[in-house]
């Protein structure tokens, strides 16, 4: 039986992970839209990976357990890179929560149950869920423990409390990271280790739909305020996820990784703080 990893978004960050972690693997790219995952098998397979595609919806709960059906048919899941999302300028504080939030943990839920021994995931969360104002411990553990299918009747992520997309996004980008803390004390059992990546910007095609969209103005100005004074690439994360997942990382789960060029610093105690004004 081979070794799988799961990709569930192969966008660039996505493959730039598995591009490190999945040789001599079987790589199964799962994505809403069957084009992009076609189109990254095409690139993967072309450069000798062994890939294979599926559909998913990551806020199904049928969708996404038919996923861990067809990646235990294979072999034995010893990956997962939950790359999928959507972004402030994408969608919905509805969709966004459902998303990002709620599909993040049903994907947790569901792989840490077949995850292998010796397995390992990462999560690509966002520099956003940094920039929330701290929570309440009551709700920081709302947002790691509730069971998956009550979580987006928490009172604080209702339509009153939650009204535009990009606190919608704090919040589910902090979610993650809580999540997958909790996440990995179940994984642990398994012998399997999870983490969270929070990048900054990096640029993809998500990363250039915000910069032409309403908010392009803050983010080319977090660029140019940060440490590194320039985006990231899709390499870079890739380079921490292959550390997260592979033997060198061995002693690092539940953990969330920041990497934004220094522009959460510069957010908080820097020359972007009049950015924080802008939400």
């Amino acid at each position: 039986m081979a070794n799988v990893v799961v990709v569930i978004g192969p966008g660039q960050i996505g493959q730039a992970i598995a591009r490190r972690v999945g040789v001599g693997k079987h790589v199964l790219l799962a994505d809403l839209r069957a084009e992009n995952a076609d189109a990254a098998a095409e690139v993967l397979g072309n450069a000798g990976y062994e890939a294979s595609v599926a559909t998913v919806d990551a806020s199904s709960r049928d969708d996404v357990h038919a996923l861990v059906e067809t990646a235990t048919s294979l072999g034995e899941v010893t990956g997962l890179i939950h790359a999928a999302g959507v972004s402030p300028t994408q969608a919905s504080p509805e969709t966004i929560l459902k998303v990002d939030l709620y599909g993040t943990a049903l994907v947790l839920e569901e792989f840490g149950n077949v995850i292998a021994r010796g397995g390992s995931g990462v999560v690509i969360s966002s520099q956003s869920g940094h920039r929330l104002p701290p929570l309440t411990v009551e709700q920081s553990r709302a947002l790691a423990t509730t069971p998956v299918e009550e979580l987006l009747s928490l009172p604080f992520l209702q339509p009153g409390q939650v009204t535009d997309s990009l606190h919608a996004y704090q919040l589910s980008k902090r979610g993650n990271s809580l999540r997958v803390m909790a996440e990995a004390v179940r994984w642990g059992r398994r012998g399997a280790r999870v983490n969270t990546i929070s990048p900054g910007i990096v640029m993809t095609p998500l990363a250039r739909d915000e910069l032409g969209g309403p908010r392009g103005a803050g983010y080319r100005r977090m660029i140019e305020g940060s440490a590194a004074g320039r985006a990231g690439t899709p390499d870079e994360v890739g380079a921490v996820g292959a550390l997260l997942m592979g033997p060198d990382g061995g002693f690092i789960t539940g953990s969330d990784f920041l990497m934004d060029g220094g522009v959460t610093a510069a957010y908080w105690y820097g020359d972007l703080a009049e950015v924080r004004t802008q939400r």
